[in-house]
């Protein structure tokens, strides 16, 4: 048996995969464990790995650094891709004050760490690897190790030894914090609940609406002049003429009296338009005319990509209209200038021939969506390593600062998957794909962070006194959610729902946002989680490398 042993806890490439498949699927199994409906989920591997470790389950030290930060680039890459689209939109209106609030939070983070640094006397590094944990945030622990490890030349365990001693009650913190927030401002739920209902939605998107014209201004007007009248922007996608015959609109059609309209437009312009046509009405098209049918196309050939409805002549048609465009499950208007992304799902009503030719253009071959694009995931990642190498200079820092190969791939797949499409790049990824890329990438680094600080854990944690840093990733998640509970509630009027979520967010912590999705019983978590997302990430990654590297470099004489 001698064999099992040394397959168990010697070396080599078949110990190494060994390793790695035990302790990742016995932490994925763990974190499918719930309390109260709160999971520390994926985290779980990290425990195994240190568990691991200190019962003499290892791996090569070259080896273990390779996995980790390839794993890493994985997660963070995946992630910017997912994020991407909507980081640039996320500063628009209320998402602005959103923001604001995450990086009021971020900062307060931030600053409480510096200030138990020096209160208590505890190393940097290992502060910054408590804030990490503290606030649930996996590539700014990677940031760290790597500036460390590129400042002083050697690697720091105890940056993750303090993140994983922090990270479980970052997650119950959380909610400590809401709780102490809705206690302090006295939040009625009921109340933001009432609210929210009687709020206009004011979010991006496209709605129908039948509409039975009484305006008699317009009666004998070409729809083109209508829309140019009506100061909002929305499309007529079907004419229901008198006598019952249907049309598809153009901008020729003229107004008759008696006519009925679909009526395509953005929900927060639903009111305004109906009141200016005339009245809403309830009418099923599909039972007036069998000719006419809808359908949605999938965008799939890679010419188009990027490319707007008005470029490739499908913003208007004499036997068909597109009326709405599907991305990610969210409904945009088909206007003119809206630009086509690979995976996209348009809304087509027209004639059975009219539909096909629609197809030719767009593709509408799934199976090819399917097939990965290789060339530019790996083209982004290499773009993102060698921007991450870049050392910049800034004033009063004492040595310039690196993305590193946290920060690098974050803002290449950031910029690729929102500009890339006019650039005819094709960074489509199915949501599946995505998701593998991404959990392939996480387990992979968490697994190494567990293997390689395992073997100090016990010793560092309960005989060197470790075990005070679970209070002090306390204070570093309690403390600044609190305060930015306050300014979210107190200042900017956020409802609470929506708040627990942009807190959420600049935590990076799914496991949270899934706890106030369940009591909320709207989206407005998830709405405010996406927003700061994006933002948040790439603030926590670069705020964990200047710590350490304003703090553990020593200065220029």
């Amino acid at each position: 048996m001698s064999w099992i042993n040394s397959l168990l806890f010697g070396n080599g490439i078949a110990h190494s995969v060994l390793v790695l498949a035990i302790v990742i699927c016995l932490g994925v199994l763990l974190g499918k464990l719930k309390v109260r409906g709160v999971s520390l989920g994926i985290t779980w591997v990290l425990f195994v790995g240190i568990a691991a470790s200190h019962f003499g389950m290892r791996i090569d030290d070259e080896l273990l650094h390779f996995l980790k930060e390839f794993g890493l680039i994985l997660f963070v890459y995946s992630i910017g891709l997912q994020v991407g689209p909507g980081f640039f939109s996320s500063f628009k209106k209320g998402g602005l004050k959103m923001n604001l609030i995450a990086l009021f939070l971020v900062t307060t983070g931030v600053v409480t760490t510096i200030a138990l640094h020096y209160a208590m006397g505890v190393p940097m590094p290992t502060m910054v690897g408590i804030m990490s944990g503290a606030v649930t945030n996996t590539p700014g622990l990677g940031a760290a190790q790597q500036a460390f490890t590129d400042a002083a030349g050697h690697g720091d365990p105890s940056i993750a030894l303090g993140y994983a001693v922090a990270y479980p009650l970052g997650v119950i913190g959380m909610i400590v914090a809401f709780a102490l927030v809705k206690l302090f401002l006295r939040i009625n739920l009921e109340k933001d609940r009432e609210a929210i209902l009687q709020q206009d939605n004011d979010r991006q998107g496209a709605t129908r609406v039948s509409v039975a014209l009484t305006n008699k201004t317009l009666f004998g007007r070409r729809i083109g002049e209508v829309l140019k009248l009506g100061f909002k922007h929305f499309v007529v996608s079907r004419i229901c003429r008198k006598d019952g015959r249907i049309e598809i609109a153009s901008d020729e059609s003229l107004i008759e009296e008696g006519d009925r309209v679909l009526i395509v437009c953005e929900p927060r312009d639903l009111h305004f338009i109906t009141t200016f046509i005339g009245e809403k009405i309830e009418m099923d098209w599909t039972k007036f005319d069998s000719s006419l049918e809808a359908r949605r196309i999938v965008v799939t050939k890679t010419a188009i990509n990027g490319q707007t409805l008005e470029q490739i002549g499908l913003a208007k048609g004499f036997n068909f209209q597109i009326t709405r465009v599907n991305r990610a499950g969210i409904e945009l208007l088909a206007r003119p200038d809206l630009m086509l992304q690979l995976g996209d799902r348009v809304t087509v009503v027209g004639t059975q021939s009219a539909i096909k030719n629609v197809e030719k253009i767009v593709g509408n071959a799934i199976l090819n969506l399917r097939h990965p694009n290789i060339i530019p995931l790996f083209l982004g990642i290499a773009l993102g390593v060698l921007l991450g190498s870049i050392p910049w200079s800034i004033p009063g820092i004492p040595q310039p600062v690196k993305l590193g190969l946290a920060g690098g791939p974050l803002v290449v797949a950031i910029l690729l998957s929102r500009f890339g499409p006019g650039m005819r790049l094709p960074t489509y990824m199915t949501v599946s794909s995505n998701l593998m890329l991404r959990e392939v990438g996480i387990v992979l680094f968490l697994a190494c962070v567990g293997l390689g600080a395992g073997e100090k854990f016990v010793e560092t944690v309960f005989e060197q006194g470790g075990y005070v840093w679970v209070g002090y990733g306390a204070i570093i998640t309690i403390f600044p959610v609190f305060l930015a509970g306050i300014l979210g509630r107190g200042f900017f009027k956020f409802d609470y729902f929506t708040l627990t979520g942009v807190l959420a967010g600049a935590h990076t912590d799914p496991p949270i946002l899934a706890y106030a999705n369940a009591n909320a019983g709207n989206d407005r978590p998830s709405v405010g989680y996406a927003t700061v997302y994006p933002l948040t990430m790439f603030l926590r990654v670069l705020a964990a490398q200047l710590l350490i590297i304003f703090f553990v470099t020593p200065p220029v004489v």
